[in-house]
């Protein structure tokens, strides 16, 4: 094996380099002749790459190589830049024994006799499949701060705004806003206890209820079945929730001593697959006239449910009623890219 290599070398010296070699087991050392057949296979190829060394001498280096990376020529321009540059470096995918793929990072050197003489080649690589997959998952969260820093401005921005032009007062306009952001906020705080990974429906109805003292009254029904919500979902019903049980208590159910509201959601199949029926349903209190024009809370209402499904406001005069019908994979997007797709 390495006496190949050092073929002027004492004994000793070839037992020395061997040892190194092959306690060299964090990286795979591979050598190969000028046809690209492996002559010397280290511990770390072994760990690495999965092939024992018996099984992987004398065949082709390039079987560690994935079959676009071998049309394209990759493994010939490493050699050739072994030759012409001193070195060929790598960083891409190579192929285990049983054919799954890891990152690798590393270089192809030539091996030179004493006369100066090219005797082929050796690659020596790194696993870097973690380390690739960690950069993925940064870069990752990076994108999806910056979506969520951008979203969550935008809405304070509206809240704040559409706030101000329709307060009949400063002071209307400081609690709505207080109080808008206030649901804003609380839906977050859930979010962040389950690592932004999303909560479930009922999650956020309990928190609006306990966020408007309603949790204990018996006029503020909620039931259904356990369904997950993607944190935009579960931002955007907190949203909405605020807003009606806000309108409810200004002008309908709550407004008197009678009125109850009712939220049911269900999830039902459809062709395959599965979509979430939501209904809110106010009764009892005084006779519902539609409004002659739309305003913030109305308009938020229906523009955050509409990005998920069908929405309908219908202005009984028994009492105001909505109702969603959504798929209700996109109500569970982890993340704010996949739900603008």
């Amino acid at each position: 094996m390495i006496m190949k290599l050092f073929s002027n070398s004492s004994r000793s010296r070839e037992r020395f380099l061997e040892a190194i070699l092959q306690s060299a087991i964090e990286y795979a050392i591979i050598s190969m002749d000028l046809d690209g057949l492996v002559t010397t296979w280290n511990e770390g190829a072994r760990r690495i790459l999965g092939w024992d060394e018996d099984e992987i001498i004398g065949k082709p280096a390039a079987v560690i190589f994935t079959q676009e990376d071998l049309q394209a020529g990759i493994l010939q321009r490493e050699m050739t830049a072994a030759l012409t540059e001193g070195h060929g470096n790598d960083e891409r995918w190579h192929v285990r024994k049983d054919g799954s793929l890891f990152w690798a990072s590393g270089q192809m050197m030539a091996l030179t006799s004493d006369d100066g003489k090219v005797e082929g080649y050796v690659k020596i690589l790194r696993d870097r499949t973690e380390q690739r997959e960690n950069e993925e998952r940064q870069r990752v969260l990076m994108h999806e701060l910056s979506h969520r820093m951008k979203n969550t401005l935008t809405v304070i921005q509206a809240i704040t705004s559409q706030s101000f032009r329709n307060a009949t007062s400063m002071e209307d306009a400081e609690h709505s806003i207080s109080a808008r952001i206030n649901a804003y906020a609380t839906a977050h705080d859930i979010l962040l206890q389950q690592n932004w990974l999303g909560t479930t429906m009922g999650t956020i109805v309990e928190a609006t209820a306990i966020n408007l003292g309603l949790e204990r009254s018996n006029r503020f029904k909620a039931d259904g079945p356990e369904v997950e919500l993607g944190p935009q979902a579960a931002l955007s019903f907190s949203l909405v929730l605020h807003e009606l049980v806000t309108n409810a208590n200004k002008y309908g159910a709550l407004s008197g001593d009678t009125g109850i509201i009712e939220i049911e959601w269900s999830v039902r199949e459809e062709a395959g697959n599965k979509r979430l029926n939501f209904r809110w349903q106010e009764s009892g209190g005084p006779a519902v006239v539609a409004p002659s024009k739309k305003g913030f809370g109305t308009r938020l209402v229906s523009s955050s449910l509409s990005a998920f499904g069908e929405v309908s406001l219908n202005y009984v005069p028994s009492g105001l009623i909505l109702r969603l019908d959504a798929p209700l994979q996109k109500l569970q997007y982890k993340n704010y890219s996949d739900a603008e797709e």
